[in-house]
C-alpha cells in the first residue's frame, strides 16, 4: 500500500529503534510472539482515559483501535484524496465507500466547488 513520505519516515524511525519480529511483523509481545488483544485493548482503553475528556470516554469516538481504520478513512476523504482512490487503500469498492462514509463525501461540496473555481479562473489567465 502507497503511504506518505511522512509516515514512510516514522516506520523507518520505528524499525530502527525496536526492529521487526523474526516473521517481519511491525509490532510484537516482549517474547517475540503475537501481541494478545487483551493487551493491547487495556493499553487502548488507558491511552483513551489519558487523552480524552470524560465525556469522550463515556462515547463511541476511539472505543477500540480498529476505529483508527474508520478515522484513516476519513482523514484521507476530508484531505480530498481522490475517493476511487480512497477505495482501494481501504479494500472498499467504491459502493461500499460511498455507503459507509457518504455523509463525509457530501460534506465536501465546499471545497468541491472551490476547486472547479479555481480551475474555472486559471482557464481566464493569459
Amino acid at each position: 500500500m502507497p503511504i506518505p513520505p511522512v509516515l514512510v519516515h516514522l516506520l523507518r524511525e520505528h524499525i530502527a529503534r525496536y526492529g521487526t519480529a523474526d516473521d517481519g511483523r511491525l509490532f510484537r509481545a516482549a517474547r517475540g510472539g503475537r501481541v494478545p488483544s487483551t493487551e493491547y485493548c487495556d493499553i487502548w482503553e488507558r491511552a483513551r482515559k489519558a487523552v480524552l475528556s470524560p465525556r469522550e470516554v463515556e462515547s463511541d469516538l476511539a472505543a477500540v483501535p480498529y476505529s483508527l481504520r474508520h478515522a484513516g478513512v476519513s482523514l484521507w476523504i476530508k484531505s480530498g484524496v481522490d475517493p476511487a482512490e480512497v477505495a482501494a487503500r481501504a479494500g472498499h469498492s467504491i459502493a461500499v465507500l460511498y455507503r459507509f462514509y457518504a455523509k463525509i463525501l457530501k460534506g465536501g461540496q465546499k471545497r468541491s466547488n472551490d476547486l472547479i473555481s479555481r480551475a474555472l479562473d486559471e482557464g481566464d489567465a493569459p
